[in-house]
């Protein structure tokens, strides 16, 4: 009479753990880039929003620029309802809807001006350049 036991010999065990391994080597790297991917399309997608929306003031207020506000470090004009002469009023906006968009690397919103003081410094999350309406994330690698 034979006994017939059930379960896993010693080698199929071990195959399985040698191609779970391999397949664990190959897909965890691969995740570990997720987050800085992330945070570079939404840096990305708000640099570029955040520019069109300059663009739209521009043509919208006969080629006048948002103003730096220098003590709530924001541009003002984009977050409210402006005239042509780009005070308060009805005529346009606000452009950008809630809260100026941070950038997601320092996780900070404030606006600073431009120079090379500020860039990477961390007090702020974007420069911007009041003469020609430019802006960029506070990083020296995306300066100009």
């Amino acid at each position: 009479m034979r006994h017939h036991r059930s379960g896993f010999t010693l080698i199929e065990v071990l195959i399985v753990v040698v191609i779970m391994a391999v397949l664990a080597a190959t897909i965890i790297p691969q995740f570990t880039a997720s987050t800085s991917d992330a945070k570079q399309s939404a840096l990305d997608f708000n640099t570029h929003s955040l520019r069109a929306q300059i663009e739209l003031y521009k043509i919208d207020h006969n080629g006048l620029l948002p103003t730096l506000d220098e003590t709530n470090k924001t541009l003002p004009e984009l977050l409210k309802q402006t005239n042509a002469a780009g005070a308060d009023g009805t005529d346009f906006g606000p452009y950008l809807v809630g809260e100026f968009p941070a950038n997601p690397f320092s996780n900070n919103d404030v606006v600073a001006g431009t120079g090379a003081a500020c860039v990477g410094a961390g007090a702020a999350g974007w420069q911007y350049d009041v003469d020609t309406g430019g802006l960029w994330p506070n990083n020296t690698e995306y300066w100009p």
